[in-house]
């Protein structure tokens, strides 16, 4: 009976996602700018920031390749190595989802949004207790919400 309770505790914590606004672990914000100027002025906020530009993977650019279409995708792979090592050394797993991803995609209706994951469910999925690493994660939060209002505007 108690292991029955306890996952029945633990789907109502992961079903409840972190504390943002919608309850979900992906948080996403509307943008007036098309994803490619989104994208341009993403990448110029990097630079300005000093974070680091891993990569960017242009998803309608690829499916096109492939003689497919869709509309316009594109995620932008970056990040801080510094906060990202400290990460790692809470816990290895972190780095299945560091480096840092915003999604910039375009909708049926044609609505432009910008998509990350809050990284307080980092806490959870890679059981991180650690207080300072804790607020390494809450940080990283405030800086991705920082990131996507900068570039929505």
């Amino acid at each position: 009976m108690k292991k029955k309770m306890m996952y029945v505790a633990m789907a109502v914590l992961v079903l409840s996602g972190c504390e943002n606004k919608k309850g979900t672990f992906l948080e996403t914000v509307e943008t007036n700018n098309t994803v490619p100027v989104a994208v341009e002025k993403f990448i110029k906020i990097l630079k300005e920031k000093k974070l680091k530009h891993f990569e960017t993977i242009d998803h309608a650019k690829n499916a096109k390749d492939a003689g497919l279409e869709m509309r316009d995708e594109t995620v932008v792979v970056f990040g801080n190595p510094k906060m990202g090592t400290k990460l790692m050394q809470c816990n290895a797993s972190v780095g299945l989802d560091l480096p840092l991803k915003m999604l910039f995609s375009t909708d049926y209706e044609g609505k432009t949004t910008i998509t990350y994951t809050n990284p307080e469910y980092w806490s959870l999925k890679h059981n991180i207790k650690d207080k300072q690493c804790l607020e390494i994660i809450r940080k990283a939060h405030i800086a991705l919400e920082n990131l996507a209002e900068a570039v929505s505007k």
